[in-house]
């Protein structure tokens, strides 16, 4: 008798080549099939009235979108993945499948500003009370711990400063009160960091990011633990959530290739990086990956690799117009939000006002810069350049 081998063992790079795939269902075919949907068809009453048929109503899941959710589930070891519209979006959603009127959620100061800008305009409306706490707190978050704390989110590495947290002590100390954890998992991706292997219990992704990895989709994954799995799928299916399935496919297309890519981007990366390092107009880089890095011991324990994405500091003295200067200067590095493409992009950062709570240094001026799939030496004579205009 020949046994199917057990998913669970299987290498990440295994499952990203083949989760989310069944080519015996679809006449061979490696890839699910597209399904532009919105009805079902039944047979019968009796199959339409005893819940027995696999699809009932394309808002509620088609092959297109089972496979990518399936393939996800496997990769983050969850006990289930729902898709949403955008990486907010699937914050938002998160948060709201486990949260109610009266509760209180506790939220790093380094959180991605549009979360917080959520936490401050949304969720007060639903009577949710939002704490904004230091990330450098591990178990002793506790003292941050009210009564009614039922939620903690957790960004590793934070937003635009790029701190670590301690993710394995903040989610021993939430077991203590039965709170909820969430992660912002978008830098590593699910394939260099498990968040739910570290005891949180949802899973977020900015889809549009690494797994599309084409700057061409906007995408949001939860995957849940089985503690929160019952109350995430409950909330998604009744807010009616549903991404168009080409998207889904375009996401799904993009995952088979994310070790692959984000090998290339650290790669990458750490080149750039060590030539930055010895440019007298950078003061400081922030990226966990460096050993030279404040939260390196934490990335080296509980990640397996980096992504592209790094902030630095120009020398202080550097005046709003050499800052302005470098950056109009760049030609292989876009000016644009997101990142997680195959270009390199780069912006301005401001660091005075960002938080409320803690407070690293304003005098600097900053950069945050993606790394893209181009040969490295190439994006080291651009910056060379912008440095050198902006400065000389």
């Amino acid at each position: 008798m020949t046994t199917k081998p057990d998913k669970n063992i299987r290498k990440p790079d295994t499952l990203l080549a083949h989760s989310g795939r069944d080519p015996a269902g679809f006449h061979g075919f490696v890839n699910p099939p597209v399904v532009h949907a919105s009805t079902v068809l039944f047979p019968d009453i009796e199959t339409m009235t005893s819940g027995g048929q696999k699809y009932v109503y394309a808002r509620r899941g088609t092959p297109t979108t089972e496979a990518l959710e399936t393939a996800l589930t496997e990769l983050e070891g969850a006990a289930g993945t729902k898709l949403a519209t955008s990486g907010l979006n699937a914050i938002a959603l998160a948060c709201l499948s486990c949260l109610k009127t009266g509760d209180h959620l506790l939220v790093p100061d380094t959180i991605y500003g549009p979360t917080r800008h959520f936490a401050d305009t949304v969720l007060p409306n639903f009577g949710i009370e939002t704490t904004y706490y230091d990330p450098a707190l591990a178990d002793d978050i506790r003292a941050e711990f009210k009564p009614n704390t039922r939620a903690i989110f957790t960004e590793a590495p934070g937003s635009l400063t790029f701190e670590m947290q301690d993710v394995r002590a903040i989610t021993t100390a939430a077991r203590t009160i039965g709170a909820t954890v969430l992660m912002d998992n978008t830098w590593a991706s699910p394939l260099y960091c498990q968040p739910i292997s570290l005891g949180v219990d949802l899973s977020i992704q900015a889809g549009t990011k690494y797994i599309v990895g084409h700057s061409d989709v906007m995408l949001g994954t939860i995957s849940a633990s089985e503690r929160a799995w019952p109350a995430l799928d409950r909330t998604l299916s009744a807010m009616g959530t549903h991404i168009a399935p080409d998207d889904v496919y375009l996401a799904l297309r993009g995952l088979r290739t994310l070790s692959v890519r984000l090998e290339r981007h650290m790669k990458n990366t750490l080149v750039v990086v060590d030539w930055l390092k010895t440019r007298p107009e950078v003061s400081a880089i922030r990226y966990p990956a460096l050993e030279s890095d404040p939260g390196y011991t934490l990335w080296k324990r509980d990640f397996s690799g980096a992504s592209g994405l790094f902030g630095f500091d120009f020398m202080a003295g550097t005046t709003d117009a050499q800052s302005t200067a470098f950056f109009n200067a760049l030609e292989l590095f876009g000016l644009g939000y997101s990142w997680g493409g195959f270009e390199s992009l780069a912006i301005p950062v401001r660091l005075k006002g960002i938080r409320t709570t803690t407070t690293p240094d304003p005098a600097v001026k900053s950069a945050r810069i993606h790394i893209g799939l181009e040969d490295p030496e190439d994006l080291i004579k651009d910056l060379k350049r912008a440095l050198e205009v902006a400065f000389l």
